[in-house]
């Protein structure tokens, strides 16, 4: 367990800390103010049709992009870092996939559909999913240009090149990364790309961050190496009253996918 202190600020009363809260609380409905109207911003984005027959391979068979929708009509895509020579998925990709089955009932009632995609053959993908107890759809694109197309697989020689990810704002140190695209079909049959995220983007989906914000060590990843989330590990490989120290996750990080989780804006 770290033995690392938390630095007290300042102890006041009751009434000190209520008028402080207070002053915190009108910065909070402003924040969340400004992600309404940035959430009602980004529906209004212009769409992309689909020109391509992208064709997955998934537990069922052979699947087209529309046949993913399931029935309904906006489709969330998952791209889970996944490579076609890795042995296990991102650790980071993981923690998000970790909240993937609770959520898919509920969006399911709101006509969304949420699957994950990666590069991996899909037999990779089937052993690794039963190994994480998961249950939701992941479909295989190895055989396909989807993950190229959405900017979340690139060439040695693009990774070399960098300004490739995040729409072209960022290197990226791995010939995978991760993102979420979404994408509607309308009553005729016609797919529409309407948003994709990268990088932080992601970083909603990372449940436990919301937790670690609010409380006083917050993420207490500062002095991780060789970048932040070098202490997340697959749920499996834990041990009871884990606490990842900085050297340590150093090492279990350079041992990893190549700096699939490693923090990017």
């Amino acid at each position: 367990m770290s033995t690392i202190q938390v630095a007290y600020p300042k102890v006041v009363s009751r009434a000190d800390w209520l008028a402080a809260r207070k002053k915190l609380l009108s910065k909070e409905k402003e924040l969340t103010h400004l992600r309404d109207a940035l959430s009602a911003e980004r529906r209004q984005l212009p769409w992309v049709k689909v020109e391509k027959d992208y064709v997955f391979d998934s537990p069922g068979g052979k699947k087209t992009l529309a046949a993913l929708f399931d029935g309904r009509s906006q489709l969330v895509v998952y791209h889970f870092m996944f490579g076609p020579d890795w042995k296990e998925g991102c650790p980071s990709c993981s923690m998000a996939a970790d909240h993937f089955d609770g959520s898919i009932l509920h969006l399911a009632q709101r006509d969304v559909t949420l699957i994950a995609i990666s590069r991996a053959p899909l037999p990779q993908i089937e052993a690794f999913q039963k190994r994480m107890g998961w249950r939701f759809q992941w479909v295989s694109s190895y055989a396909n240009d989807f993950n190229r197309d959405y900017r979340v697989s690139f060439t040695k020689d693009e990774v070399a090149k960098g300004n490739i990810y995040n729409f072209d704002t960022t290197g990226f140190p791995s010939d995978e990364a991760p993102g979420l695209s979404v994408f509607h079909k309308d009553a005729a049959g016609n797919i529409f790309h309407t948003y994709s995220t990268y990088g932080r983007g992601l970083e909603e989906l990372l449940g436990p961050y919301i937790f670690l914000d609010r409380v006083p060590k917050g993420r207490d990843e500062s002095a991780m190496s060789p970048h932040p989330m070098a202490w997340v590990r697959h749920h499996d490989r834990y041990s009871p009253n884990y606490f990842a120290e900085p050297a340590e996750s150093a090492a279990r990080a350079n041992s990893s996918a190549a700096g699939c989780c490693a923090e990017h804006s």
